[in-house]
């Protein structure tokens, strides 16, 4: 080979070899050994930590007995689609779990476990006597309620934190999946703080791979200390069966809401008047901030307003606290309880400021403005929020059931919280103002109402 092609073939190896010497990785070191977790006579078990928390699950059985008056009501309804001889069964039961929390006989379980029950009875672990349990409160929106039982020696739960959990995690649920019993299912934290997922409609939910299944609902998720860091609520399954993807209520939440109910009997939020959003990618280039919940709107005389708040405004802390987005500030706020003096830092043109705020009643906000169309049901028009959070496709319009008394001819009817009313009658609705004025030209008679309910429309009578 000539000696100029020799050179150029070293310059070019050379070359090659530098270029490759540009990229370097963080390698692990070497694996030395394999080890057993323990001494060899030694089993790896969370039985202690396991134990500590068993003795605080309950297994919950309510019964709703469906009254003559609805029997008779529900059957014409539903004669043009099954004949005169459809007969709905009476009896409903739902089997569940709960958590003990004091040693007075305070449990938490999940709303959708007690909703509506004529009775519920309780049975302690490894027992065979049952309880009749009191209904103490319950937050639909949250899907939380506490019963209590008259029961002594109980071993209230101890109670973790939010703040100290970690994804990887290692966790347990713990409940009576199928009403087969007592049983543990492990898993990790497969995610924090989720929300948007359309269960309830306020939302902070771990994520977890441990087994949850029905039954397994108000029931605990615990570390491996044995503490609870969450109610076992829901999971995502097309089949039916677990998934592994499993979602409890975080801890936090629970104690929060829980202790409201048992000091108060309910909960109450703080409302401060602002219809928001996430910070998308295409205006996240005019803030300086890069997380927070942007305010779309401000409401007429809302705590917002006076308190100076404006149309574009950026949240970005309350009392201190990060807002990572607009899910987090709506859980923030709702923890509140109203007359609660609160202060919000955001961002304006680039700068950023605080402003201390009032927050009122959101229940007396969202029964002014149903503007008592219909007894018993609480209404808002629906705004871009509650569309994407309950899933509403942008052409279905009408105004949405936020609250429905449970005494009330509406919820006898079916009318539930979530409900989009699109049509009374044979007049379309598109918000509150176009409802009453169809609510007044039928005024005094028995008036059919067309509701959206996740990609269906059900008609009900309400006189």
């Amino acid at each position: 080979m000539p000696r100029r092609f020799m050179l150029i073939s070293s310059i070019l190896s050379a070359f090659l070899t530098l270029q490759a010497a540009a990229v370097t990785f963080d390698e692990m070191p070497p694996l030395s050994e394999r080890v057993m977790p323990n001494a060899p006579n030694a089993v790896l078990s969370f039985s202690a930590a396991i134990d500590k928390a068993k003795d605080s699950i309950v297994y919950i059985s309510s019964k709703q007995i469906r009254s003559q008056k609805y029997m008779e009501q529900m059957h014409p309804f539903f004669e043009q689609f099954f004949g005169r001889k459809f007969n709905p069964n009476p009896h409903r039961q739902s089997l569940g779990s709960g958590v003990i929390v004091t040693s007075d006989g305070y449990i938490v379980t999940n709303n959708h476990v007690v909703e509506d029950a004529d009775s519920i009875m309780v049975k302690l672990p490894g027992a065979q006597k049952e309880y009749r349990a009191k209904l103490v409160g319950s937050d639909p929106k949250s899907d939380i309620a506490v019963i209590r039982i008259e029961a002594e020696g109980l071993t209230p739960i101890r109670m973790g934190s939010s703040a100290e959990l970690k994804i990887g995690d290692i966790v347990f649920a713990i409940g009576n999946p199928f009403g087969v019993g007592l049983s543990v299912s492990q898993g990790i934290v497969s995610a924090q703080h989720k929300n948007g997922i359309g269960i309830n409609e306020y939302e902070n939910f771990i994520q977890t791979d441990a087994s949850i299944n029905p039954g397994n609902s108000g029931g605990a998720l615990i570390d491996s200390r044995g503490a609870l860091i969450g109610i076992n609520s829901a999971i995502i399954t097309r089949s039916g069966g677990n998934n592994g993807i499993g979602f409890a209520i975080e801890v936090d939440m629970v104690k929060s809401i829980a202790k409201k109910l048992i000091e108060d009997g309910s909960v109450t939020r703080g409302y401060l008047g602002v219809s928001i959003g996430d910070l998308t990618k295409e205006l996240q280039s005019l803030y300086t901030h890069e997380n927070g919940a942007l305010l779309n709107d401000i409401v007429v005389d809302s705590p917002a307003q006076k308190a100076g708040l404006k149309r574009g405004d950026l949240i970005v802390a309350v009392d201190g606290r990060t807002v990572s987005n607009a899910a987090d500030l709506k859980n923030m706020i709702g923890m509140y309880r109203p007359g609660s003096r609160i202060k919000i830092t955001y961002e304006r043109d680039g700068k950023t400021d605080t402003v201390s705020v009032n927050l009122t009643d959101l229940g007396e906000q969202a029964a002014n403005g149903s503007d008592a169309v219909f007894e018993g049901v609480s209404l808002q028009n629906l705004d871009p929020q509650q569309r994407y959070r309950l899933r509403i496709p942008d052409d279905v319009e009408g105004v949405l059931v936020t609250e429905v008394d449970a005494d009330s001819e509406a919820a006898m009817q079916g009318v539930r919280p979530g409900d989009i009313i699109v049509q009374l009658e044979n007049t379309p609705v598109t918000d509150l103002t176009s409802l009453q004025k169809a609510r007044s030209s039928a005024e005094g008679k028995l008036k059919r109402i067309y509701l959206y309910r996740k990609g269906q429309i059900y008609v009900v009578a309400l006189p």
